[in-house]
């Protein structure tokens, strides 16, 4: 009863006030910001420009010239080359990133040894990452969906597990980004968060997961963002979207 009504009243709080707290924030608000993955981030002008554009909006005097994305496509973590991504200005002048954010790749949920392997070079990339005085973040994949030929709808389950066990087991910070597609699907199932390909995010993805990951990392609510993606995204779509990341964020903070 006490973590329902503790949603709710969230949920009330947010509508009304956007910058509402979902938790403790952290003492130490990551000043720059990488993101490594795949296509799943730098689909639809990639995921942390989307992101910087938040930041910016709700911190005006924010340099977001620090948010950084490395991307290779089709990669599983182990395809990136952490040591050069870390070294010192590696990416721009910026010498230490606060805040690492690791993106699997959707096969590495597939099999028993794929899901193994992706646990310890998990393992293997965060304690590098904290090594320099930075924090790590797991970004949890969305599942696929149909046409896909891998569409399992257990498989959400499947990365939940996957990605909540590394974030335990290593102490850092997960992104239900996942469970927030899952969520949105629920309660409107005709929307249309992938490609046509059932794997890759649309543009309405990406701003869904452009929210979770804001909501997450700044621990405030998304709700009543005004960034639309210069008009694209509809008013709609957009208050859904934040509401669903709001809720998600709350719901898996508790949970």
């Amino acid at each position: 009863m006490n973590k329902i009504l503790s949603i709710l009243i969230c949920l009330y709080f947010g509508i009304f006030n956007a910058q509402v707290v979902l938790s403790e924030p952290d003492s130490d608000i990551p000043k720059s910001t990488l993101f490594i993955g795949n296509s799943y981030l730098y689909y639809n002008d990639s995921l942390h420009n989307h992101f910087k554009r938040i930041v910016k909006e709700r911190n005006p005097n924010f340099n977001v010239r620090g948010i950084k994305s490395a991307t290779i496509s089709g990669a599983r973590l182990e395809h990136h080359n952490l040591d050069h991504l870390l070294k010192p200005m590696a990416i721009g002048s910026i010498e230490k990133f606060d805040l690492v954010i690791l993106q699997g790749g959707s096969g590495e949920s597939l099999t028993p040894e794929n899901r193994n392997s992706f646990s310890k070079k998990v393992k293997e990339y965060i304690d590098k990452i904290k090594s320099m005085d930075s924090k790590v973040a797991l970004y949890m994949i969305p599942s696929y969906v149909r046409p896909h030929k891998n569409y399992d709808p257990k498989l959400m389950r499947i990365i939940e597990d996957m990605y909540v066990k590394a974030g335990q087991r290593n102490n850092v910070l997960v992104i239900p980004v996942g469970l927030a597609f899952e969520n949105a699907y629920k309660k409107i199932p005709n929307i249309k968060l992938h490609k046509s390909d059932g794997t890759h995010p649309n543009l309405l993805g990406t701003y869904l997961a452009a929210c979770v990951v804001y909501a997450s990392v700044y621990k405030e609510s998304p709700i009543g963002i005004l960034y639309d993606y210069f008009g694209s995204i509809r008013s709609e779509d957009k208050l859904f979207l934040q509401e669903i990341a709001h809720e998600t964020v709350v719901e898996f903070i508790n949970d």
